[in-house]
């Protein structure tokens, strides 16, 4: 196989003049100069060469590389590149991670700095909003002045004795006022259980008549709205219309009118001397959740599971705005006026609590915290304070003028809050649910507790400067508690 060369040949092939192998390229050109076998010098020609196909040969090592120090040294090269090559490969490594980390330390720098943004862009847009709402209630406490001309006042008709009721406010508390050692004595002195259907038992909403606090106001589960005379121990008035449960009422403080809601989706208009409805106002597709009339006595706010909040004319029954928050798209499950109808609350299936400014028919404020739906929310007298209720059997106070809840007073568990109440004074706070408990405010301590009831109270009111306090339950039956 070495005939010429003395090493394997790469494509080998075989003389059939000497029979001897050559590798090809060396003997063409043999025989290209010659034109003879180079071994024994025959004639000899190109196409003769017969080739041998075998498989890739493996050149056997140099001569040089077969002595032991040969091989030590080619070990030595081969294990000083594969050095070579792993110290080059580990600093790849190294900047690839530098790589990786400056990388991971931009993206994290970016998302710190976006998330400083987002929380400076929510601290802005929540200050928009309690700036709002903090000059709309320095509004309210400054209200006054020499007839002053007011836009607000003009929307939705405020009259001089509603601005003479702003300035009233900061007076000292009623003289004739129950002193709180006097109201931790009352005990229950009258039942009623009459008034409402015994076939469809329940009494799910309670209101006093504020000019003459004897005249209570009831709405039931049998479809019905009836007025009784406390001080004559009889009904005076059952008002049918309704094709469902009646679920709010509430007594007109100047006028012989009272107002229903239900979830049929209407709102009804009744004449107590008539004893028929006067007026339907159909602001709502779902059921009504939430009622609360404006201090001018002639506009009436509603709330709905349809998600909206209406402003309607209790004259013409016209739904004068509709106005729904679609960011939240949530059911408002109560609503309830600021005493000086400039603006309201509502409360949300999503345990949220909403300040709307009713002028520019805006969400102002927003109040979190509560765990469930919110079942109710009142408005303290003068102004200041908002109680809430949700189902989460705690009751949270909050302070307007500061924008923050300043108290939760936690109830038993699964105390079912359905009223919430403050006595005109704003001095008592009453919570119907579970049981009936009054609070005194600043010092929210619990002076009274009642659980005459063999069912939900569904309603609570104080009579006039808390001389009594009345409730309504699902036991069908309307109590009053004095000494």
């Amino acid at each position: 196989m070495r005939a010429l060369s003395n090493e394997v040949p790469e494509h080998p092939c075989v003389s059939p003049v000497s029979n001897q192998v050559f590798e090809r390229r060396l003997i063409e050109k043999y025989i290209a100069e010659n034109g003879a076998d180079p071994m024994n010098g025959q004639p000899l020609s190109e196409e003769q060469l017969i080739d041998i196909k075998v498989s890739h040969p493996i050149r056997p090592k140099a001569p040089s590389s077969t002595s032991i120090p040969a091989i030590l040294k080619a070990l030595q090269d081969e294990w000083d590149a594969v050095m070579l090559h792993s110290f080059t490969l580990r600093q790849q490594l190294q900047t690839t991670r530098q790589e990786l980390s400056h990388a991971l330390y931009q993206h994290d720098a970016a998302c710190r700095v976006i998330a400083r943004l987002t929380k400076e862009v929510t601290a802005a847009r929540e200050g928009m909003y309690n700036s709002r709402l903090l000059l709309i209630l320095c509004f309210i406490s400054q209200a006054g002045g020499a007839g002053e001309s007011m836009e607000v006042s003009e929307q939705v008709g405020m009259i001089p004795e509603i601005i003479q009721k702003v300035r009233d406010r900061g007076k000292t508390v009623p003289e004739e006022l129950v002193r709180t050692e006097d109201l931790s004595k009352y005990r229950q002195v009258a039942t009623h259980a009459g008034l409402h259907s015994a076939s469809v038992p329940g009494i799910l909403s309670l209101d006093l008549c504020p000019s003459d606090t004897n005249k209570v106001l009831t709405g039931g589960a049998d479809k019905n709205v009836v007025v009784f005379d406390k001080k004559e121990e009889q009904i005076i008035a059952t008002l049918k219309g309704h094709t469902k449960k009646v679920t709010s009422v509430i007594y007109h403080p100047s006028q012989s009118v009272v107002f229903s809601a239900s979830p049929d989706s209407t709102i009804r208009v009744w004449s107590v001397t008539g004893g028929n409805c006067v007026q339907v106002v159909r602001a709502h597709e779902a059921s009504v959740t939430g009622l609360s009339l404006h201090a001018t006595g002639d506009y009436l706010l509603s709330s709905s599971e349809d998600q909206y909040w209406a402003f309607s004319d209790i004259q013409t029954g016209r739904v004068l705005t509709k106005v729904t928050d679609e960011a939240a798209g949530c059911a408002l499950t109560c609503a309830q006026f600021h005493p000086d109808g400039l603006i309201f609350g509502t409360g949300t299936a999503d345990s949220q609590i909403k300040i709307w400014d009713l002028k520019e028919r805006t969400n102002v404020a927003n109040f979190p915290g509560h765990i469930g739906p919110v079942t109710s929310i009142a408005f303290s007298e003068n102004g200041y304070y908002l109680a809430t209720g949700a189902q989460d059997s705690s009751v949270k106070l909050w302070d307007l003028r500061k924008l923050k809840n300043f108290k939760t007073i936690t109830l038993d568990n699964n105390y079912e809050v359905k009223s919430l109440v403050f006595d005109q004074s704003g001095t008592y706070l009453a919570v119907g649910g579970t049981d009936i408990r009054v609070y005194i405010c600043k010092q929210w301590s619990e002076v009274l507790n009642f659980t005459e009831h063999t069912g939900v109270v569904t309603g609570v009111a104080f009579g006039e400067h808390a001389q009594f306090l009345t409730s309504t339950g699902m036991d069908r039956s309307l109590k009053f508690y004095s000494l």
